[in-house]
C-alpha cells in the first residue's frame, strides 16, 4: 500500500509553493522595469547596471565583491573547523554530541544585535591583529550560520556508519588524515555541499552585523543604493535571491545524481538489500 498524497494533491501543494515564490520575484521584476508612464516598461536600469560606463554603482560591486569573499571565508572556517570537530565527537567522544548539538543550535536563539554587542569588544582585537577588512566579518559569521551547516552535515553523518568506515580504513593501513580525506569526506558530501550553500545563502543575506561593526557589504550597500535609487537596489536584491535559490537547486541536483550513479554502480543482491531495508 503506497502512503503519502496522491497526484491532486502534489500538484495542488507544488502550485502553492511556486507561488508563494514566484509572486514575490515576479512582482520585483515587474517594479524594476517600471517607467515614469503608467504601463510601459523598459529594461534601461538593467542595462545601465550590466552595461558599465558609470560610477554610481561602485559601491554595490564593493559591497557584493565583499560578500562574496565573505562567504568563502566563511565556507572554509565551518569546513575546517566545524566538520572535523563533528566527526571527532562522532567517532571518539560520542557522550558529547548533545552539548555540541546545544552549541551549534544556540546562535539561532540569540538576536543578531544581542550577538553584535557581545562581538564588538572582540572585534576591536581582531581589528588590531587582522585589520578593519570586511572579510574580518567571517569570525562572526561563522558563528551565525552554524546551526544550518551543522544540521546538514549531522544529518549526513547520521546515515552514514563512521565508525564502520573508518575502522575499515584503518585497518586497511590508512592513517587518521588519509581516513578523514579520502574515506569519511567523500561519504559525507551531500552534508558538505548543503552546509556551504546554505552558509553562503546566509552570508549573502546578513544586514544586521555587517551595519553595526561599520562594514561594507552586499546589504549594507544595497540600503545605501536605496536611499538614492531603490529600482538598482532591488535589481541586485533579486538577483542575489536567485543566486541563492540556483545554488541550493544545483546542490541538491549533484547530490541527486550521484546517489543515482551510486545506485547504478551497486551490485543487484546489494539493491535487492537496500530497497527491503
Amino acid at each position: 500500500m503506497r502512503l503519502g498524497p496522491g497526484p491532486v494533491v502534489r500538484t495542488v501543494i507544488w502550485v502553492v509553493l511556486g507561488a508563494f515564490f514566484l509572486i514575490p520575484l515576479l512582482s520585483m521584476v515587474e517594479f524594476t522595469l517600471r517607467t515614469a508612464k503608467p504601463g510601459v516598461y523598459s529594461f534601461d536600469r538593467w542595462v545601465a547596471v550590466f552595461g558599465g560606463g558609470t560610477t554610481r554603482y561602485d559601491r554595490v560591486y564593493q559591497g557584493l565583491g565583499n560578500s562574496l569573499v565573505l562567504a568563502v571565508v566563511t565556507v572554509a572556517i565551518v569546513l575546517l573547523v566545524l566538520l572535523p570537530t563533528i566527526v571527532l565527537v562522532e567517532l571518539r567522544f560520542a557522550k558529547l554530541r548533545r552539548l555540541l548539538e546545544a552549541v551549534c543550535l544556540l546562535p539561532i536563539m540569540i538576536p543578531a544585535i544581542v550577538m553584535v554587542v557581545g562581538l564588538a569588544p572582540t572585534y576591536a582585537v581582531v581589528t588590531q591583529i587582522f585589520g578593519s577588512g570586511a572579510w574580518t566579518l567571517a569570525f562572526a559569521y561563522g558563528i551565525t550560520v552554524l546551526p544550518y551547516a551543522y544540521r546538514a552535515i549531522q544529518s549526513n553523518v547520521a546515515a552514514v556508519d563512521m565508525i564502520t568506515l573508518s575502522e575499515a580504513a584503518r585497518s586497511l593501513g590508512a592513517g587518521w588524515g588519509t581516513a578523514f580525506w579520502r574515506v569519511l569526506v567523500p561519504n559525507l558530501r551531500r552534508g558538505i555541499l548543503a552546509a556551504s550553500a546554505l552558509s553562503i545563502a546566509v552570508v549573502l543575506g546578513e544586514f544586521t552585523i555587517a551595519s553595526l561593526l561599520s562594514r561594507v557589504n552586499l546589504q549594507t550597500s544595497l540600503l545605501l543604493v536605496s536611499q538614492s535609487d531603490p529600482f538598482v537596489a532591488v535589481i541586485f536584491a533579486l538577483l542575489a535571491l536567485v543566486f541563492a535559490f540556483v545554488l541550493l537547486v544545483v546542490v541538491d541536483r549533484v547530490v541527486s545524481a550521484r546517489r543515482r550513479t551510486r545506485g547504478r554502480r551497486l551490485p543487484p543482491d546489494h539493491r535487492l538489500l537496500k530497497g527491503s531495508s
